[in-house]
């Protein structure tokens, strides 16, 4: 069977949805105390820093998200988009919950969040406080936008969640594996990749079928991705070795961006927007 036949639209990844709950707050982070305290120098900073980002991102893909529910084409789509804001408030809840309970600094989310941007670099904030701002509230402006939605999607889904958010669990997780640290983070950290592939999976699904129906939207894609692709390659840096070659949680720069740009350009073919046509 092709990829694009393997493709799951909207009243498929709901019914999924209902098979697939999990709840932050039942993962077994009591090892993961243990450990944090006797972490300590770069290991320590890199596996902060990864949290940081990750904290930033759900609270700003949380609260960003409602535009894309308004401007759903049909009950199906709406009923998926719902169990998607849905995901991302457990998503940040997880990390909420290992920053009360294993870093040890019990917070309101809000100044989890406002600590951890302290962590992040220039490059995150043009994707997430910049570009996925102003793609929601182009949408919500008016959810009939086709190419508004497109826009939005393709920051969302394939820049956000497919490139950057994928290529993060690779390598955080690869290496928390490899080294037997933060098991607890690691199995909440692992579910909510299970339900970013589910995100995905809607957003390959529309971006293919809104190129297939309107040529025109195709450069919608392309425009989306020239404009945040050099923030993208640097996000996926410490802010302290943006723009170098660096080695970080085990991996090079090299790997990590190969990565990264191995997934857009397969799910970039899929869509019909081939990275070379940008």
């Amino acid at each position: 069977m092709s990829t694009l036949a393997q493709l799951r639209g909207p009243q498929q990844l709901y019914r999924q949805w209902e098979h697939e709950q999990w709840n932050p707050f039942a993962i077994d982070l009591a090892p993961d105390r243990e450990q944090w305290q006797s972490m300590e120098g770069e290991d320590r900073d890199l596996v902060f820093w990864a949290l940081s980002s990750l904290m930033v991102a759900e609270e700003r893909i949380t609260t960003q998200f409602a535009s894309l529910i308004m401007a759903a084409d049909s009950e199906e789509e709406a009923s998926f988009l719902a169990t998607q804001q849905v995901d991302e408030a457990r998503h940040m809840q997880h990390y909420a919950r290992f920053q009360d309970e294993v870093v040890a600094d019990p917070q309101a989310i809000a100044a989890h969040v406002a600590r951890s941007r302290e962590q992040l670099g220039e490059s995150f904030a043009v994707v997430f406080d910049q570009a996925l701002v102003q793609a929601h509230a182009r949408l919500a402006a008016n959810p009939r936008d086709r190419a508004a939605k497109v826009a939005f999607v393709t920051t969302y889904h394939v820049i956000i969640e497919s490139t950057l958010g994928l290529t993060a669990f690779e390598f955080i997780t690869r290496y928390l594996n490899e080294q037997g640290l933060l098991p607890g983070f690691v199995d909440g950290y692992s579910k909510i990749h299970h339900d970013e592939q589910r995100h995905i999976a809607y957003g390959v699904w529309f971006l293919r079928e809104a190129v297939a129906q309107d040529d025109a939207l195709a450069d919608e894609v392309r425009d989306t991705l020239r404009q945040l692709l050099p923030a993208v390659a640097s996000a996926l840096a410490p802010p302290d070795r943006a723009g170098t070659d660096f080695e970080a949680l085990g991996a090079s720069s090299d790997d990590i961006r190969a990565f990264a740009l191995d997934g857009l350009t397969r799910r970039l073919n899929i869509v019909g927007v081939p990275l070379s046509t940008l």
